[in-house]
């Protein structure tokens, strides 16, 4: 699949996307975040708990208990403000 990353997302990644196969096992946001988070520093802290990450599967909204199994794109952006 492909992970899409924007805002303080990509700098901390330091990438605007890339091709991800996660391993079996991996069937939820939440879990896809956690292995992603596992990949290294800068996962790490795009990542965290404290970053509140929001995410789209197939550019549909998606809570940590959406299913990502056969996903073709998901996208991670931090919580956006305004009005």
């Amino acid at each position: 699949m492909k992970a899409l990353y924007f805002a303080s997302v990509r700098e901390r990644v330091g990438r605007a996307e890339e091709e991800i196969d996660p391993p079996p096992g991996v069937e939820t946001l939440a879990e896809l975040m956690g292995w992603l988070a596992a990949r290294g520093e800068g996962y790490a802290l795009a990542f965290s708990a404290q970053g509140g990450v929001r995410a789209a599967i197939d550019r549909a909204h998606a809570k940590a208990e959406a299913r990502v199994v056969g996903a073709r794109e998901v996208a991670f952006f931090p919580p956006m403000t305004g009005g």
